[in-house]
């Protein structure tokens, strides 16, 4: 057995605390793994383990060894699937999730594509307004929108999501169009039961100076979707990420109000996916393909 193939029988046998546990996994014998890491202490001419009736831990110089060889061993394993997956085409698991109607309107055709491109990817699509656990529910990448908070996680930018409050014609003529935020107050505002936050509008200038106000409303929802059909009818004014309205901005079906100024803070879509130091090609292609789809939505200049 080579030095390298020694480093890794003595990692197996530091993450199983045991010599027997590291042989099951390894498929071999606990006595091949004992002469193994003597002749890796022997190559070292240092202890790397001690040894007692009950388990096995590192030494100090052991564990110094331990960190350093796991982090290469890594890095050889990551160089080859790089290299082996430059020689195949994409394939295996994918799983994603998207906002529904952002996904729906914007993304499904381009989702499609792919689907058709890469047969042999597995892919799993999730359209969910909810906030989605990457990690814990096994998502490989997942579209949200906002402000990202969680600093573990791997971010790439797509787009700016603009806020916008808007409402119908027939609403505005009927109510009067709000001149300043104080006037929403007098106005029947639909509240989003989704962010769980309190009913009000946080604002900017061009300054840069923020405000908020205290909204009222008769009609809640946690859907974004339903709301826009609210203000459709005429049932009031909605605060909505453009993705939902934008269509409906351009046939003039709704209108943008107070549009001097931005909802605050600043809205951005992003892809967002687990700090594996390895990346796979499906999941890289994917994310090619989200940012360059993202370059052609509506709203984006």
């Amino acid at each position: 057995m080579d030095h390298i193939s020694r480093v890794g029988v003595f990692i197996a046998v530091v993450k199983a605390a045991s010599f027997a546990g590291a042989a099951q996994a390894l498929g071999i014998t606990s006595s091949a793994v004992s002469k193994q890491i003597q002749n890796l202490e022997q190559d070292l001419q240092v202890k790397l383990l001690n040894r007692t009736t009950r388990n096995v831990s590192p030494t100090e110089e052991g564990a110094i060894y331990y960190e350093q060889a796991a982090r290469a061993l890594e890095d050889l394993k990551e160089a080859e699937n790089q290299i082996n997956e430059l020689k195949s085409r994409p394939r295996g698991p994918l799983k994603v999730s998207l906002p529904q109607s952002l996904g729906i309107k914007y993304f499904s055709d381009a989702i499609a594509r792919f689907a058709a491109e890469y047969p042999e990817v597995e892919l799993d699509v999730n359209l969910d307004d909810r906030l989605v656990d990457i990690l814990g529910e096994g998502f490989d990448l997942v579209v949200r929108i906002g402000s990202l908070k969680d600093t573990t996680l791997i971010a790439r930018r797509m787009a700016d999501c603009p806020v916008v409050l808007c409402a119908s014609p027939a609403y505005l003529q009927a109510h009067g169009t709000p001149q300043s935020p104080a006037d929403l107050a007098q106005h029947n505002v639909l509240a989003f039961t989704g962010n769980r936050g309190p009913h009000e509008w946080r604002y900017a200038n061009e300054a840069g100076q923020t405000g908020q106000v205290s909204l009222h409303g008769n009609f809640k929802a946690d859907s974004g979707e339903i709301l826009c059909r609210a203000a459709l009818q005429n049932v009031g004014i909605v605060i909505l990420p453009i993705f939902y309205v934008a269509e409906y901005l351009e046939t003039q079906q709704l209108q943008i109000i107070l549009p001097e100024l931005v909802t605050s803070p600043k809205r951005e879509i992003f892809a967002v996916f687990p700090p594996n130091r390895f990346q796979s090609k499906r999941l890289r292609l994917f994310v090619d393909l989200l940012v360059a789809t993202s370059k052609k939505l509506p709203w984006v200049n």
